[in-house]
């Protein structure tokens, strides 16, 4: 029976439905989150030291003619003389491997039905604040004042 106990299965029941709505709330929330890039099995096809010196010449590329999709980085990377590209899929390759060490970041411009995807560099250090100059206060300012 429901009521058997004291009331304690009416208790148990009520929990199992809060843990329930949690367990699927927790769901919820894991099943939307979006899946990381598994940077180690992305295969660079050169060694690490030379994937990071492309890298570097590619993140150059990027800063300084900004967001490119990837015929137009190909192109550029031909015009620069980018060393160490073997290939158009090889470009690609690094160009993960690169998002996946958080160096560039894939956005979509979405124009009625057709996307265009451009990789970008991602801000620097947005949260980096200046230290102001030191600003001097009226003291008179600070100064309460008392009623009569």
């Amino acid at each position: 029976m429901w009521f058997a106990g004291g009331g304690g299965g009416l208790r148990k029941l009520c929990r199992a439905f809060d843990n329930e709505i949690t367990f699927n709330s927790l769901l919820v929330r894991y099943m939307s989150r979006e899946r990381a890039v598994n940077v180690r099995k992305i295969n660079p096809k050169v060694p690490i030291q030379e994937a990071y010196a492309i890298s570097n010449s590619l993140y150059d590329l990027f800063k300084l003619h900004g967001p490119l999709s990837v015929p137009n980085t190909w192109l550029r990377a031909q015009e620069a003389g980018v060393s160490g590209l073997n290939s158009k899929t090889h470009m690609k390759l690094l160009l993960k491997w690169m998002r996946g060490k958080k160096m560039l970041k894939l956005i979509c411009n979405q124009v009625g039905s057709s996307k265009k995807f451009f990789h970008t560099v991602l801000p620097e250090d947005p949260l980096q604040v200046q230290p102001a100059a030191p600003v001097e206060h009226n003291k008179q300012a600070f100064k309460k004042k008392r009623s009569k």
